[in-house]
């Protein structure tokens, strides 16, 4: 009879439980960090990559070049603004709707977040503008340098 009366865990299954039990929770906070990293991550496109159909359609993107001159437009309500990025050889209109930063101007460089409307229009929630008249976004950078180059190149 005594056969049948459950024993006490021994110390050595204890601690094996224990581990395991640790192990799942660290993966479980994993899991949860990478899906929070997967919501938030954020890349950076041109307007050439946007229009050849490399950004996505439904989630939030960064898009990055010049504002082209002549193409601001400011709304009679004061806080809505169209504008055109261009990397030199494609361009994308945008909208965006708060307060501009003080150093946005056209033919400076930019780089908007925010996603694409069902006519291909870019509607940015965060727009940031250069710092000073020598710095632009090393992404902006780095891509007007491509699309020159690529420019160079058909010639």
């Amino acid at each position: 009879m005594n056969d049948l009366v459950k024993k006490p865990l021994k110390t050595r299954h204890k601690r094996l439980l224990l581990v395991v039990a640790g192990l799942s929770l660290l993966g479980l906070a994993a899991w949860f960090v990478l899906s929070a990293f997967r919501k938030n991550l954020v890349f950076f496109f041109t307007p050439s990559q946007v229009i050849n159909g490399e950004a996505p359609q439904q989630s939030s993107f960064r898009i990055g070049g010049m504002v082209e001159q002549g193409s601001l437009q400011r709304s009679a309500d004061g806080v809505t603004v169209q504008f055109v990025i261009t990397d030199k050889v494609q361009k994308i209109e945008a909208r965006y709707r708060g307060i501009l930063p003080d150093l946005f101007k056209e033919g400076k460089g930019v780089v908007a977040q925010g996603k694409l409307d069902a006519k291909s229009i870019f509607v940015a929630d965060l727009v940031l503008a250069k710092h000073d008249e020598n710095y632009m976004p090393p992404e902006a950078k780095y891509a007007l340098d491509q699309a020159e180059q690529a420019q160079k190149n058909k010639n």
